[in-house]
């Protein structure tokens, strides 16, 4: 958090070294005499309450968690866009995700409920605005660490009060909430947040709480049990956990839960907006949505390159860029995650550009004619064969006809079970091959893959684009060579909150609101007007394309109660160039992603197993979740 003043690095260590238990003070050696009538003090304690907030960034794995340090901040390319179907790579399987990785950060509650329950005596020293504000910043962050909580587990303790040394251990085996209480904790300590926290006009800091932040994260949270109530009872493992309301929530809840995310997220309206950039190249403009400071973001995680001492805080620098492009274009990185075929058609079908009346594959001169009249959103996410960066081509090929004749559907069929010989056994037509193999002076699959063995090359034929920054040249694209910043909640999501919760609400005015959020974005994407026979599924699509590699659709999904069935089985494609040699032409086949992954969502995954060291030490935590 480059705009917070941190205090001392002894003081952060201080209030880190003394918060490992629910039942240990966590002011530890520093009084809070020392804390809490010194503003700049103050802000240290927040400034480490912000720095360990559960944000889903560019560093979290979905097996193990919120990287701290450089550990594994290397393996950007391991998130949950990668075990979703949004994306491909070799790594983590999606139950590696799903049975999470033993998350419980009530010592971090703890922190935060200190500043809540102890700065109140201490108010006299500060301002009446100093002292608001900081207890608006101190609610918005215990709401932000629950929903973290209540996504995963459903119902969990709810703790406001400090829990002083020296309380017996029964007071400490706290019993679970159910889920529905939580999520209305969460709302109500959110509304606290907007209550105290004054208007911040244009002087928003995005890595700092402000009170339509606090909205904007209402609107995400509110929707999320809304969906949770109409849809969970249609798709659930049953048991005690589920029986006691642990485990989803009453379905004639739901409207209540999605007028909340409706409200909230019209509270948001006119404070913040959709950056547009002045830019007539609509591709330009929404690349850069993600690398410019603008008015769309709304609360974010940022970087740090200058000071040594971040990369082992959530602060230090990341690796985006050096894992999610192929090597030529990057220092030392390796790219493992590839936008799938599948998110690609949520544009709309590839079939009318590459298939011709007959079923014969079109004949393109350049892989890059692909692109001509694509949504410019599509282009600005993803990287198409033929795309550049950094003044290099994205050559992506996977083989080379001597020549081709057959259907698209035929080819599609072909299982290519060869695909390091340089010639296919069983294809004698057909060259592939790996990033060496060249035949008649032309490589066999170009320096930008497909990948076949292992290599750092796309999968699908396709990589990302969003958040990669285009300015920075490829010496500068190394490991922990990252700075830019993690957009956690931007305005795009809340008119997408907004346009979904009103369509659930189901009126004739929800209903037009809902197409009018819609086309604000689809009018920024450079994407046709939706019309007035919008629909929820279509609402839906909408987010899924607007929200891409952004770690929303595995929520989504689990949310939605439609993992199980997305994810059923279920093998990804890609759509992979290949070069005809006797004709000097490019056709694209869809085929399954090289590696051919299957993936599969069990339904007891809907929630994950409470940690089985925290069910030891306080049996009131039982009932685990259904399944477990």
């Amino acid at each position: 958090m480059e705009k917070v003043k941190y205090l001392t690095v002894i003081l952060i260590v201080w209030f880190l070294s003394a918060c490992h238990r629910l039942d240990t003070p966590p002011l530890g050696v520093i009084s809070e005499d020392q804390v809490f009538t010194n503003a700049n003090a103050v802000q240290g304690y927040l400034a480490n309450v912000y720095t360990n907030l559960p944000i889903e960034d560019f560093n979290y794995e979905p097996n193990t968690g919120f990287m701290t340090g450089n550990g594994g901040r290397w393996q950007c390319f391991y998130h949950t866009d990668a075990i979703d179907g949004e994306m491909v790579g070799p790594f983590g399987g999606t139950g590696d995700a799903a049975t999470g990785f033993g998350f419980w950060p009530y010592d971090k509650i703890r922190i935060i409920n200190v500043l809540i329950n102890k700065l109140p005596s201490y108010a006299k020293n500060f301002t009446p605005d100093q002292v608001s504000e900081w207890m608006g910043e101190a609610y918005f962050c215990r709401a932000y660490t629950y929903f973290a909580l209540v996504k995963r587990y459903g119902g969990v303790p709810i703790v406001r009060a400090v829990i002083d040394a020296g309380t017996p251990v029964a007071a400490l085996q706290v019993p679970r909430n159910t889920e529905e209480d939580v999520y209305n904790f969460i709302a109500s300590d959110l509304d606290s947040a907007f209550a105290l926290m004054k208007d911040p006009g244009s002087s928003v800091v995005p890595g700092i709480a402000n009170k339509y932040a606090a909205m904007a994260y209402k609107s995400r949270a509110m929707l999320y049990a809304g969906t949770i109530a109409k849809y969970g009872a249609a798709n659930y493992v049953d048991g005690p956990a589920r029986q006691k309301g642990f485990a989803g929530i009453p379905a004639g809840d739901a409207s209540r839960f999605f007028q909340a995310a409706y409200d909230a997220a019209k509270q948001v309206e006119g404070h913040f907006s959709l950056y547009t950039g002045g830019y007539p190249d609509k591709v330009q403009n929404y690349v850069d949505v993600f690398l410019k400071p603008n008015n769309e973001d709304i609360f974010m995680r940022q970087y740090s390159l200058s000071d040594p001492n971040r990369n082992n805080d959530n602060a230090g620098p990341h690796s985006w860029d050096a894992t999610m492009t192929c090597r030529i274009m990057t220092a030392d990185g390796l790219s493992r995650a590839y936008p799938t075929l599948d998110f690609v058609e949520r544009f709309g079908s590839l079939d009318p550009r590459i298939v011709d009346g007959t079923g014969a594959p079109v004949r393109f001169g350049d892989r890059a004619d692909l692109m001509q009249g694509l949504e410019p959103r599509l282009l600005a996410t993803v990287y198409f064969p033929g795309a550049t960066l950094r003044g290099i081509a994205f050559d992506v090929q996977r083989g080379i006809y001597k020549t081709f004749s057959g259907s698209a559907a035929q080819e599609k069929a072909n299982d290519l079970t060869s695909p390091n010989d340089v010639q296919n056994g069983s294809n004698p037509n057909l060259w592939l091959g790996d990033i060496n193999a060249v035949v008649n002076g032309r490589d066999v699959i170009g320096r930008a893959g497909v990948s076949t063995a292992g290599d750092d090359l796309t999968r699908t034929g396709f990589y990302v684009r969003k958040y990669v920054d285009y300015n920075k040249p490829a010496s500068a694209c190394g490991l922990y060579q990252s700075a830019q910043s993690y957009i956690d909640m931007r305005y795009a999501e809340v008119l997408l909150n907004r346009a979904e919760a009103a369509m659930e609400l189901g009126t004739a005015d929800m209903q037009a609101d809902a197409l009018a959020d819609i086309n604000l974005l689809r009018d920024r994407a450079g994407a046709a007007a939706a019309t007035a026979s919008l629909t929820l599924d279509t609402v839906r699509n909408e987010r899924c394309k607007e929200l891409a590699f952004e770690h929303q659709y595995w929520w989504d999904i689990r949310r939605w109660r439609t993992a199980d069935q997305v994810l059923n089985n279920r093998n990804m494609y890609g759509l992979l160039p290949y070069y005809i040699s006797s004709e000097n032409k490019y056709i694209f086949l869809k085929q399954l992603e090289t590696f051919k992954r299957t993936y599969n969502f069990q339904k007891l995954w809907y929630y994950e197993p409470l940690p089985g060291g925290e069910l030891s030490k306080n049996p009131n935590l039982f009932p685990n979740n259904p399944g477990y």
